[in-house]
């Protein structure tokens, strides 16, 4: 689904320059991730370098119903370790977390939290968040 949402301006971020490490917790698991970033971008939802694009190359599902272009907010994560590091929520993506349960301060959008790598960064996916439906092929 990827893309870019026409609608809004892209956001301002600095993609890394060295290897850092991003930890993806959900679904009582912790996966550590070494962020390479001569392999930016590993897929095309979100921003590239965000931590929807980084979780979803390594084989960690965030739901994100639009696609990661800032039309929802079910990628919705929380960033627990790092916020520093990322670069400022937009306005359209604020607009889209007053739509998000279970909001706090280091609450973003994992298609447009983007890490500059200058440290580690740990993100936290709500339980509430996670898609635990799965459905077979018929």
């Amino acid at each position: 689904m990827g893309g870019t949402n026409p609608y809004i301006d892209e956001p301002e971020y600095s993609l890394p320059t060295t290897t850092y490490q991003m930890v993806v917790r959900a679904e009582g698991q912790e996966v550590s991730i070494d962020v390479d970033p001569t392999k930016i971008p590993y897929e095309r939802d979100g921003l590239p370098g965000s931590v929807l694009e980084i979780a979803l190359g390594h084989g960690i599902d965030i739901d994100h119903a639009c696609g990661g272009v800032v039309a929802c907010s079910t990628c919705h994560v929380i960033v627990r370790e790092g916020l520093e590091t990322c670069n400022e929520s937009s306005e359209a993506e604020e607009d889209q977390l007053d739509n998000a349960p279970g909001l706090t301060p280091q609450s973003r959008l994992a298609c447009q939290c983007v890490p500059d790598g200058t440290q580690k960064v740990v993100v936290e996916v709500p339980e509430w968040n996670r898609n635990l439906v799965s459905e077979d092929h018929h």
